[in-house]
Protein backbone atom coordinates (compact mmCIF):
# COMPACT_ATOMS: atom_id res chain seq x y z
CA UNK A 1 0.00 0.00 0.00
CA UNK A 2 1.41 3.43 -1.04
CA UNK A 3 0.35 6.95 0.38
CA UNK A 4 -0.40 9.54 -2.16
CA UNK A 5 0.56 12.83 -1.31
CA UNK A 6 -0.18 15.75 -3.28
CA UNK A 7 1.63 18.72 -2.74
CA UNK A 8 4.30 16.92 -1.57
CA UNK A 9 7.26 19.15 -2.77
CA UNK A 10 5.90 22.10 -1.30
CA UNK A 11 6.75 23.79 2.50
CA UNK A 12 4.80 21.09 4.84
CA UNK A 13 4.36 18.61 2.03
CA UNK A 14 7.84 17.84 1.72
CA UNK A 15 8.85 17.56 5.53
CA UNK A 16 5.95 15.08 5.76
CA UNK A 17 7.35 13.19 3.10
CA UNK A 18 10.49 12.83 4.83
CA UNK A 19 8.90 11.59 8.28
CA UNK A 20 6.43 9.21 6.59
CA UNK A 21 9.51 7.65 4.52
CA UNK A 22 11.88 7.28 7.72
CA UNK A 23 8.43 6.26 9.49
CA UNK A 24 8.46 3.20 6.25
CA UNK A 25 5.73 4.43 4.56
CA UNK A 26 6.09 4.01 0.37
CA UNK A 27 4.89 7.40 -1.06
CA UNK A 28 3.41 8.49 -4.77
CA UNK A 29 4.28 12.36 -4.62
CA UNK A 30 2.39 14.85 -7.20
CA UNK A 31 3.31 18.47 -7.20
CA UNK A 32 3.06 21.04 -10.18
CA UNK A 33 5.71 23.32 -8.63
CA UNK A 34 3.39 26.19 -8.71
CA UNK A 35 4.47 27.28 -4.99
CA UNK A 36 7.98 24.89 -4.76
CA UNK A 37 10.88 23.54 -6.47
CA UNK A 38 11.59 20.62 -8.39
CA UNK A 39 15.12 20.07 -6.26
CA UNK A 40 13.25 19.72 -3.50
CA UNK A 41 12.20 15.85 -4.88
CA UNK A 42 16.09 15.35 -5.09
CA UNK A 43 16.36 16.70 -1.59
CA UNK A 44 13.97 14.94 0.38
CA UNK A 45 15.57 11.53 -0.86
CA UNK A 46 19.20 12.60 -0.09
CA UNK A 47 17.77 13.24 3.57
CA UNK A 48 16.26 10.08 3.52
CA UNK A 49 17.93 7.84 1.55
CA UNK A 50 14.79 6.33 -0.09
CA UNK A 51 13.17 6.44 -3.11
CA UNK A 52 9.81 7.43 -4.13
CA UNK A 53 7.20 7.93 -7.16
CA UNK A 54 7.05 11.55 -8.29
CA UNK A 55 4.73 12.54 -11.20
CA UNK A 56 4.22 17.00 -12.03
CA UNK A 57 1.01 17.75 -12.44
CA UNK A 58 -1.58 19.65 -11.28
CA UNK A 59 -4.47 17.85 -9.02
CA UNK A 60 -7.13 19.14 -11.16
CA UNK A 61 -6.46 17.23 -13.93
CA UNK A 62 -8.76 13.89 -13.02
CA UNK A 63 -7.61 11.93 -16.52
CA UNK A 64 -4.08 12.36 -15.07
CA UNK A 65 -4.86 11.88 -11.21
CA UNK A 66 -7.01 8.45 -12.48
CA UNK A 67 -4.29 7.30 -14.14
CA UNK A 68 -1.76 7.94 -10.96
CA UNK A 69 -4.75 5.34 -8.93
CA UNK A 70 -4.57 3.01 -12.08
CA UNK A 71 -0.67 2.57 -12.29
CA UNK A 72 -0.16 2.24 -8.08
CA UNK A 73 -1.90 0.69 -5.56
CA UNK A 74 -2.83 3.63 -3.32
CA UNK A 75 -4.28 3.23 0.31
CA UNK A 76 -4.45 6.88 1.73
CA UNK A 77 -4.15 10.09 0.24
CA UNK A 78 -2.48 12.95 2.41
CA UNK A 79 -4.19 16.62 0.66
CA UNK A 80 -1.07 19.47 0.96
CA UNK A 81 -1.92 20.56 -2.90
CA UNK A 82 -3.37 24.32 -2.12
CA UNK A 83 -2.94 27.47 -2.22
CA UNK A 84 -1.69 29.06 0.85
CA UNK A 85 -1.09 32.95 1.61
CA UNK A 86 -3.83 34.73 3.64
CA UNK A 87 -3.78 38.38 2.10
CA UNK A 88 -2.75 36.98 -1.41
CA UNK A 89 -6.29 34.75 -1.00
CA UNK A 90 -8.07 38.55 -0.64
CA UNK A 91 -6.69 40.05 -3.94
CA UNK A 92 -7.17 36.32 -5.80
CA UNK A 93 -10.56 34.96 -4.39
CA UNK A 94 -11.75 33.31 -7.38
CA UNK A 95 -7.95 31.64 -7.70
CA UNK A 96 -8.13 30.35 -4.33
CA UNK A 97 -11.59 28.42 -4.66
CA UNK A 98 -10.89 26.96 -7.97
CA UNK A 99 -7.38 25.62 -6.76
CA UNK A 100 -8.37 24.36 -2.98
CA UNK A 101 -12.01 23.79 -3.05
CA UNK A 102 -12.35 22.66 -7.03
CA UNK A 103 -8.81 20.62 -6.35
CA UNK A 104 -10.36 18.50 -3.21
CA UNK A 105 -13.73 17.73 -4.99
CA UNK A 106 -11.70 16.11 -8.32
CA UNK A 107 -9.20 14.51 -6.03
CA UNK A 108 -12.02 13.26 -3.43
CA UNK A 109 -14.20 11.92 -6.64
CA UNK A 110 -11.32 9.91 -8.10
CA UNK A 111 -10.69 8.58 -3.85
CA UNK A 112 -14.14 7.37 -4.17
CA UNK A 113 -14.16 5.86 -7.62
CA UNK A 114 -11.14 4.21 -6.92
CA UNK A 115 -12.24 2.95 -3.17
CA UNK A 116 -9.50 4.58 -2.11
CA UNK A 117 -10.97 6.12 1.94
CA UNK A 118 -8.76 7.22 3.70
CA UNK A 119 -7.52 10.79 3.57
CA UNK A 120 -5.83 13.57 6.15
CA UNK A 121 -6.66 16.59 4.91
CA UNK A 122 -4.32 19.89 5.88
CA UNK A 123 -6.74 22.31 7.28
CA UNK A 124 -5.80 25.81 9.07
CA UNK A 125 -6.91 27.35 12.40
CA UNK A 126 -8.16 29.94 10.75
CA UNK A 127 -11.37 28.04 10.01
CA UNK A 128 -12.12 29.14 13.39
CA UNK A 129 -12.66 32.78 12.18
CA UNK A 130 -12.42 35.60 15.12
CA UNK A 131 -11.92 33.46 17.96
CA UNK A 132 -14.61 33.46 20.32
CA UNK A 133 -12.36 32.18 23.35
CA UNK A 134 -8.31 31.31 23.90
CA UNK A 135 -7.28 29.06 23.66
CA UNK A 136 -8.97 27.23 20.64
CA UNK A 137 -10.22 23.88 21.32
CA UNK A 138 -11.29 21.70 18.78
CA UNK A 139 -15.25 22.05 19.64
CA UNK A 140 -15.04 25.65 19.09
CA UNK A 141 -17.30 27.83 16.66
CA UNK A 142 -15.85 27.87 13.19
CA UNK A 143 -17.36 29.72 10.39
CA UNK A 144 -17.31 33.71 9.76
CA UNK A 145 -14.08 33.84 8.61
CA UNK A 146 -11.77 36.54 8.02
CA UNK A 147 -10.56 36.19 4.57
CA UNK A 148 -10.75 33.57 1.18
CA UNK A 149 -7.95 31.18 2.27
CA UNK A 150 -9.57 30.36 5.66
CA UNK A 151 -13.00 30.25 4.21
CA UNK A 152 -11.75 27.39 1.20
CA UNK A 153 -10.43 25.13 4.50
CA UNK A 154 -13.52 25.59 5.99
CA UNK A 155 -15.59 24.79 2.64
CA UNK A 156 -13.48 21.48 2.15
CA UNK A 157 -14.19 20.36 6.12
CA UNK A 158 -17.42 20.81 5.45
CA UNK A 159 -17.44 18.94 2.03
CA UNK A 160 -15.48 16.01 3.97
CA UNK A 161 -17.53 16.12 7.07
CA UNK A 162 -21.14 15.48 4.08
CA UNK A 163 -18.68 12.55 2.55
CA UNK A 164 -18.66 10.94 6.18
CA UNK A 165 -22.51 11.34 6.59
CA UNK A 166 -23.36 9.85 3.78
CA UNK A 167 -20.71 7.22 3.77
CA UNK A 168 -19.06 6.18 7.21
CA UNK A 169 -16.60 3.93 5.90
CA UNK A 170 -14.66 6.58 5.19
CA UNK A 171 -11.70 7.60 7.54
CA UNK A 172 -11.01 11.34 7.98
CA UNK A 173 -8.77 13.19 9.90
CA UNK A 174 -8.85 16.70 9.35
CA UNK A 175 -5.69 19.00 10.96
CA UNK A 176 -6.04 22.20 12.00
CA UNK A 177 -2.39 24.01 11.53
CA UNK A 178 -1.69 27.29 13.61
CA UNK A 179 1.55 28.57 12.27
CA UNK A 180 4.54 26.17 11.14
CA UNK A 181 7.16 27.92 10.72
CA UNK A 182 11.19 26.89 10.78
CA UNK A 183 13.36 24.42 9.01
CA UNK A 184 14.46 20.74 8.55
CA UNK A 185 17.77 20.21 10.58
CA UNK A 186 19.94 19.20 7.78
CA UNK A 187 19.02 22.78 6.05
CA UNK A 188 18.02 21.01 2.92
CA UNK A 189 14.48 22.19 2.67
CA UNK A 190 12.47 24.70 4.39
CA UNK A 191 10.18 27.44 3.71
CA UNK A 192 11.39 29.06 0.08
CA UNK A 193 8.79 31.73 -1.39
CA UNK A 194 9.17 33.45 -4.50
CA UNK A 195 9.26 37.25 -4.03
CA UNK A 196 8.27 39.10 -0.92
CA UNK A 197 6.93 36.25 1.40
CA UNK A 198 3.58 36.26 2.81
CA UNK A 199 4.28 34.73 5.80
CA UNK A 200 6.52 36.60 9.13
CA UNK A 201 9.03 33.77 9.28
CA UNK A 202 10.40 33.48 5.59
CA UNK A 203 9.98 37.38 5.96
CA UNK A 204 12.52 37.75 8.73
CA UNK A 205 14.66 35.43 7.08
CA UNK A 206 15.15 37.33 3.86
CA UNK A 207 15.68 40.61 5.10
CA UNK A 208 18.48 38.53 7.46
CA UNK A 209 19.99 37.16 4.79
CA UNK A 210 19.85 40.88 3.09
CA UNK A 211 17.73 39.45 0.10
CA UNK A 212 14.85 42.62 1.70
CA UNK A 213 15.72 45.34 3.36
CA UNK A 214 13.10 45.21 5.86
CA UNK A 215 10.48 43.67 7.93
CA UNK A 216 6.78 45.06 7.58
CA UNK A 217 5.10 44.59 10.45
CA UNK A 218 1.19 44.80 10.26
CA UNK A 219 -0.20 46.82 12.42
CA UNK A 220 1.21 47.21 16.23
CA UNK A 221 -2.07 48.43 17.96
CA UNK A 222 -3.77 45.15 18.67
CA UNK A 223 -4.59 44.23 22.08
CA UNK A 224 -1.35 42.49 22.88
CA UNK A 225 1.07 42.81 25.17
CA UNK A 226 3.17 44.93 23.00
CA UNK A 227 0.65 45.24 20.07
CA UNK A 228 1.55 43.20 17.11
CA UNK A 229 0.03 40.06 16.38
CA UNK A 230 0.03 36.51 18.32
CA UNK A 231 0.38 33.71 17.37
CA UNK A 232 1.14 29.90 17.86
CA UNK A 233 4.08 28.56 15.76
CA UNK A 234 4.94 25.28 15.78
CA UNK A 235 7.92 23.37 13.92
CA UNK A 236 7.22 22.33 10.68
CA UNK A 237 8.91 19.18 11.83
CA UNK A 238 6.56 18.67 14.93
CA UNK A 239 3.56 19.37 12.54
CA UNK A 240 4.61 16.51 9.90
CA UNK A 241 5.07 14.50 12.40
CA UNK A 242 1.50 14.72 13.28
CA UNK A 243 0.45 13.89 10.04
CA UNK A 244 2.24 10.41 10.65
CA UNK A 245 0.45 9.72 13.93
CA UNK A 246 -3.04 10.80 12.23
CA UNK A 247 -2.21 8.31 9.42
CA UNK A 248 -1.67 5.90 12.10
CA UNK A 249 -4.65 6.11 13.55
CA UNK A 250 -6.77 5.69 10.29
CA UNK A 251 -4.49 2.68 9.48
CA UNK A 252 -6.19 1.20 13.03
CA UNK A 253 -9.73 -0.66 13.29
CA UNK A 254 -11.12 2.69 14.94
CA UNK A 255 -13.31 4.37 11.90
CA UNK A 256 -14.29 7.56 11.83
CA UNK A 257 -14.10 11.11 11.59
CA UNK A 258 -11.55 13.13 13.04
CA UNK A 259 -10.08 16.61 13.90
CA UNK A 260 -7.27 17.98 15.58
CA UNK A 261 -5.49 21.22 16.28
CA UNK A 262 -1.82 21.18 15.64
CA UNK A 263 -0.08 23.55 17.51
CA UNK A 264 1.67 24.24 20.66
CA UNK A 265 -0.35 25.31 23.01
CA UNK A 266 1.79 28.81 23.09
CA UNK A 267 0.93 32.29 21.55
CA UNK A 268 4.20 34.43 20.58
CA UNK A 269 3.74 37.88 18.95
CA UNK A 270 5.45 39.28 15.72
CA UNK A 271 8.17 41.04 18.29
CA UNK A 272 8.92 37.89 20.22
CA UNK A 273 9.93 36.33 17.06
CA UNK A 274 11.95 39.13 15.56
CA UNK A 275 13.60 39.34 18.86
CA UNK A 276 14.13 35.42 19.46
CA UNK A 277 15.80 35.45 15.84
CA UNK A 278 18.12 38.15 16.31
CA UNK A 279 19.54 36.77 19.70
CA UNK A 280 19.85 32.93 18.32
CA UNK A 281 21.56 33.66 15.25
CA UNK A 282 23.32 37.24 16.24
CA UNK A 283 21.89 38.95 13.48
CA UNK A 284 19.82 42.32 12.73
CA UNK A 285 16.35 42.42 11.98
CA UNK A 286 15.48 46.01 10.99
CA UNK A 287 11.76 46.61 10.61
CA UNK A 288 8.95 49.04 9.70
CA UNK A 289 5.12 49.14 11.33
CA UNK A 290 2.29 49.69 8.82
CA UNK A 291 -1.06 49.59 8.48
CA UNK A 292 -2.77 46.21 10.08
CA UNK A 293 -3.48 43.38 6.89
CA UNK A 294 -7.27 42.67 5.68
CA UNK A 295 -8.12 39.61 7.58
CA UNK A 296 -5.74 39.34 10.33
CA UNK A 297 -6.85 38.40 13.68
CA UNK A 298 -5.19 39.45 16.91
CA UNK A 299 -4.71 37.11 19.18
CA UNK A 300 -4.78 33.18 18.61
CA UNK A 301 -3.10 30.12 20.22
CA UNK A 302 -4.57 26.16 20.11
CA UNK A 303 -5.34 24.13 22.97
CA UNK A 304 -3.75 20.96 21.84
CA UNK A 305 -4.67 18.06 24.43
CA UNK A 306 -6.64 16.55 21.88
CA UNK A 307 -4.13 16.13 19.76
CA UNK A 308 -2.16 14.67 22.51
CA UNK A 309 -4.46 12.60 23.97
CA UNK A 310 -5.73 10.64 20.64
CA UNK A 311 -2.82 10.48 18.54
CA UNK A 312 -0.17 11.10 21.20
CA UNK A 313 0.97 14.34 19.61
CA UNK A 314 3.40 16.76 21.77
CA UNK A 315 5.14 19.61 20.02
CA UNK A 316 8.95 18.76 21.10
CA UNK A 317 10.96 21.90 19.63
CA UNK A 318 11.53 25.25 21.13
CA UNK A 319 11.11 28.93 19.28
CA UNK A 320 14.90 29.03 19.34
CA UNK A 321 15.13 25.78 17.09
CA UNK A 322 12.31 27.61 14.89
CA UNK A 323 14.19 30.42 14.12
CA UNK A 324 17.61 28.20 14.21
CA UNK A 325 16.57 26.22 11.72
CA UNK A 326 15.12 28.63 9.00
CA UNK A 327 18.14 30.64 9.09
CA UNK A 328 20.75 27.70 8.84
CA UNK A 329 18.13 26.39 5.74
CA UNK A 330 18.38 30.07 4.16
CA UNK A 331 22.29 30.50 5.10
CA UNK A 332 22.49 27.29 2.82
CA UNK A 333 20.47 28.09 -0.18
Amino acid sequence: MKILVTGGAGYIGSHTCVELLNAGFELVVIDDFSNSKPTVIEKIKTITGKDFSFYEMDYLNRSLLEKIFKENEIGAVINFAGYKAVGESVEKPIDYYINNVSGALVLLDTMKKYGVKKFVFSSSATVYGEPKKIPLTEDCHVGETTNPYGTTKLFIEQILKDIYRSDSTWDIAILRYFNPVGAHESGLIGEDPEGIPNNLMPYITKVASHELEKLSIFGNDYDTKDGTGVRDYIHVVDLAKGHVLALNKLDKEEKGLFVYNLGTGKGYSVLDIVKTYEKVNNVEIPYQITERRKGDIAIYYADPTKAKEELGFVASKTLDDMCQDAYRFASKK
